[in-house]
Parts: C-alpha cells; sequence; structure tokens
C-alpha cells in the first residue's frame, strides 16, 4: 500500500469544472485543496484506475478490512444508506482523483481517523464511454 502525495490526484476537466461552481457559501477544506493541486485531464484521457465523479468503487478499511462499494456523487444524488457518498463529504472528497491501490483518509464528524484502500474500481463512466456524467 502507498498512501497519496499531495498533488498526485486526478480530475477530469468535466468534474474539474463542476466542482468548481457547486453552489455554497464555501467548499470543505479538502476539497478546495483537491481543485487547487489536482492534475486534470480530459474525460475522454483518464485512466480507468482513477476514482471520478459516479464512479463505483470498492474499498477496504485499513484497520478493520470491513469491505464496502461507495460511488461518489453531487449532493443532490447523495445516498449515503444506498452507497451514495457526496463528494461534499470527508469520505467524497478524500476518494476523488484517487488510484487504486492509493489510501483515502479522512476525519469523521466527531474527528476520528479513518483510512480505506482503494481496491477496485466497479464502474467509472468515462471507462464506459460516458463524457457527459
Amino acid at each position: 500500500m502507498h498512501a497519496t502525495i499531495h498533488g498526485e490526484r486526478t480530475l477530469t476537466e468535466l468534474d474539474f469544472a463542476r466542482l468548481s461552481k457547486l453552489p455554497g457559501p464555501e467548499l470543505p477544506p479538502a476539497l478546495a485543496a483537491l481543485l487547487a493541486s489536482a492534475e486534470v485531464t480530459g474525460s475522454r484521457a483518464v485512466p480507468g484506475d482513477v476514482v471520478t465523479m459516479y464512479s463505483r468503487v470498492e474499498l477496504v478499511d485499513v484497520q478493520t478490512a470491513r469491505r464496502q462499494t461507495l460511488t461518489v456523487c453531487y449532493p443532490r444524488d447523495a445516498e449515503p444508506t444506498a452507497g451514495f457518498i457526496s463528494v461534499l463529504s470527508p469520505v467524497g472528497s478524500s476518494l476523488l482523483g484517487l488510484k487504486v491501490r492509493d489510501v483515502a483518509k479522512w476525519l469523521t464528524p466527531n474527528g476520528d481517523a479513518c483510512a480505506a484502500q482503494v481496491v477496485a474500481i466497479l464502474f467509472q463512466p468515462e471507462a464506459s464511454g460516458d463524457y457527459q456524467t
């Protein structure tokens, strides 16, 4: 396992543009930092092992080895009980732009540190030919 290093995350041009225009007073600090440092690439050029918006990913908690499947989405589509996690949430913003085998790290609302490895991308819109989602 290797941890992500600042500046090593990739966003598509479409995701970058849409995230930069999200309504609200202020983006969460982790997402603002990602937008400021990510490598931005075309939707057709993004590698299939990168977590993009609406990617369905399989994670393994580094402490408990518990597996879960999550889809990173925009706030309007978030349904945590169904596995749809808002990009504005700590876990959502920590996953976006990672590659398979990277470790996402975030803090829960009560301050607990969490970490999970991306073990698979089960679906990525761009890999399936969807460049508009």
